[in-house]
């Protein structure tokens, strides 16, 4: 009974004892915070590449027409639209927004959202690199690393793909 008696009357005893069992506690670890993507940068002033460009068109091996629709901003931002479009079915769709820019006679477009969710943004799928053969001021054409030639038509600024 004594123990318990000096413990709670001397206040200096039990502060002293507080200080020491937190002392022992494990602070908590800081929520690891991911790092955002880049920043885009903005296309030079002229860049013929800015616009929207839609192109239709088959693929072996696919039933329906795919269509594709690049909107390159002036501000470096972008999005990608594609469309698988078949007869008597409901058409299925690809959305994704990023960035875009210019490497030598590359277009690059860095996917940071699909389908409205995040990436990984460092993952290489995300990355998609197109040699560009011609970017006359109405028509665009792409080569894609395997090789298929994608030829686009300009739209009007605010176009989108029908459903």
């Amino acid at each position: 009974m004594r123990r318990s008696l000096f413990f709670t009357r001397n206040p200096l005893v039990l502060l002293a004892l507080t200080v020491v069992v937190a002392s022992c506690a494990v602070p908590p670890e800081a929520p690891k915070v991911e790092a955002g993507p880049p920043a885009c940068t903005a296309a030079q002033p002229g860049d013929g590449l800015v616009g929207n460009w839609l192109a239709v068109r088959k693929q072996k091996g696919v039933a329906g027409e795919l269509r594709t629709l690049f909107t390159l901003n002036a501000d470096g931002t972008m999005a990608y639209a594609e469309q698988l479009k078949r007869p008597n079915r409901a058409p299925q769709g690809l959305s994704e927004t990023g960035c875009w820019y210019r490497d030598g006679q590359s277009l690059v477009l860095r996917t940071y959202e699909s389908n409205g969710l995040p990436v990984e943004f460092d993952d290489p799928i995300y990355i998609n690199r197109y040699d560009v053969v011609d970017s006359s001021s109405k028509q665009l054409r792409l080569v894609t690393p395997d090789g298929a030639t994608i030829t686009a038509g300009q739209m009007s600024p605010g176009y989108r793909l029908p459903f």
